[in-house]
C-alpha cells in the first residue's frame, strides 16, 4: 500500500515538473521583449543616410560591402541606454546629438565620455544621475562613444 502512494506521488511530481519546465518564465519573456523593443527603438532613431550626408568613399562601395549598422549603435540598442537617451530628443538624459554637439570629437573627450559611461555621474546635464556601467568593457564603451560623437556630422 505504501509503495503505491509513493509511485503515484512520484508520477504526479514528475508530471508537474515536466509541464513547467518547457515554458519560459514571465521574467524571461519580459526581458526578451524589452531587448527587442530597445533594438527596434534604436533602429528607428538611428540617423537616416541622405545623399548629402554620405561620405564619398561609402558611396563608391557596393551596397553588399557597406555595414548595415555601426557597432556602437547596436551595443546601445542592446543595453539599458535607451531607457534614458534618444538620438534626437532629450528623455531623462540628453539626446545623443546634443552630447555630440557639446563634445568635440578628440581623444581627450572620447576618454572622458568612456569614463563617464562606465562610472556614471551627475551635474553635467542636470541633477538626475546617470548610473554606472562597470561591467561594460572599455572597448564596447568606446564603440558607443564613437557612435554618439559621429552624430555631429
Amino acid at each position: 500500500m505504501m509503495n503505491t502512494k509513493h509511485v503515484f506521488a512520484a508520477l504526479g511530481l514528475s508530471f508537474i515538473l515536466f509541464s513547467c519546465g518547457s515554458e519560459k518564465s514571465e521574467y524571461d519573456r519580459y526581458y526578451e521583449q524589452s531587448y527587442r523593443d530597445s533594438v527596434a527603438t534604436a533602429m528607428a532613431n538611428a540617423p537616416k543616410e541622405t545623399p548629402a550626408r554620405k561620405a564619398p568613399a561609402a558611396a563608391s562601395k557596393p551596397a553588399a560591402e557597406q555595414p548595415k549598422q555601426q557597432p556602437g549603435a547596436m551595443l546601445i540598442a542592446g543595453s539599458d541606454c535607451t531607457a534614458c537617451h534618444n538620438n534626437q530628443q532629450k528623455l531623462v538624459g540628453p539626446a545623443y546629438v546634443d552630447v555630440a554637439k557639446k563634445y568635440e570629437e578628440n581623444d581627450k573627450n572620447r576618454e572622458y565620455l568612456i569614463n563617464k559611461v562606465k562610472q556614471g555621474g551627475a551635474g553635467v546635464w542636470g541633477q538626475v544621475p546617470m548610473p554606472a556601467h562597470p561591467n561594460l568593457s572599455t572597448d564596447d564603451a568606446g564603440k558607443m562613444v564613437d557612435y554618439i560623437l559621429s552624430l555631429n556630422d
